[in-house]
């Protein structure tokens, strides 16, 4: 999956909001402010050489990740038996430190 997609999928976005290296060079305050909450892919003659976030949507980004990766433990623990259905959920996601 490219990163525009994954960027779609997960923020329900279509495009991204973009800017110029020259831009950001000009005015980085500005473009960090405009990246709090979707990303802005910045280009460099022409080529998009990276997405610049802002501390609100970092932070969003890592906790999706972190539930993301809590279900998959959840999910593997299910599928390997180390987990009754039955089990307390409070007391095996402490055994499994989430």
């Amino acid at each position: 999956m490219t990163n525009d997609l994954l960027i779609s999928k997960i923020w329900g976005m279509n495009n991204t909001n973009s800017i110029t290296i020259s831009q950001l060079k000009m005015n980085p305050m500005a473009a960090i402010n405009m990246a709090d909450d979707y990303p802005l892919e910045v280009f460099n003659r022409g080529t998009s050489k990276a997405y610049l976030v802002g501390k609100k949507l970092f932070d969003q980004i890592v906790e999706w990740m972190e539930d993301m990766e809590d279900k998959r433990a959840i999910d593997y623990a299910l599928k390997s038996g180390e987990l009754d259905e039955a089990e307390d959920f409070e007391e095996f996601a402490a055994k499994l430190g989430i």
